[in-house]
């Protein structure tokens, strides 16, 4: 007999893997006084959507299902091209590149002003070329995007598997 998990499963569990990256991002920083800077800030953000969205997403079906997802989907598109950024401006050497310095760009001036509004969970202190927290040897960036790919898989395989007609059952 052959079990398949419904995709409103995926989304739930993508919702709850989405709330303990934030929650985790959170504890580490207060912990460990880390200092976020606007890239990680942003992805922090992508990963409140994800979580968002994966609930909206497991709570409804149909179209709303398939647009949270489809939602989901770009948010962490978005996320694993923001860590793979992140990660490759961290493998550059010291003191030869760094994000700060031109003009803000929309990602800086969003964090900005979320960092106003509630500085307990957007505040950015610290430069995304810096490498503050390695576990098993990979930066807090390369987590992300690590995190970010596995997301945008459990979305593509959710949304196929929510558009295909369900299997017939084996006599």
């Amino acid at each position: 007999m052959r079990t398949t998990v419904p995709p409103r499963a995926v989304w739930l569990a993508t919702a709850a893997a989405a709330a303990a990256v934030v929650l985790a991002s959170l504890v580490l920083t207060a912990w460990l006084a880390l200092d976020p800077c606007h890239l990680c800030i942003f992805q922090r953000l992508l990963f409140m959507l994800v979580a968002g969205l994966g609930l909206l997403a497991a709570l409804t079906h149909g179209l709303v299902q398939r647009l949270a997802g489809g939602l989901i989907a770009l948010a962490a598109a978005a996320g694993a091209a923001s860590a793979a950024y992140q990660s490759w401006l961290q493998e550059q050497p010291p003191d030869s590149i760094s994000c700060i310095g031109g003009q803000p760009g929309l990602i800086e001036r969003l964090v900005e002003w979320l960092g106003q509004q509630v500085p307990a969970l957007f505040l950015a202190t610290g430069f995304c070329e810096e490498k503050e927290l390695l576990i098993l040897g990979l930066s807090l960036a390369n987590w992300a995007l690590l995190c970010f790919v596995l997301t945008l898989a459990a979305a593509w395989w959710a949304l196929r598997r929510g558009v295909r007609p369900p299997a017939p059952p084996v006599l």
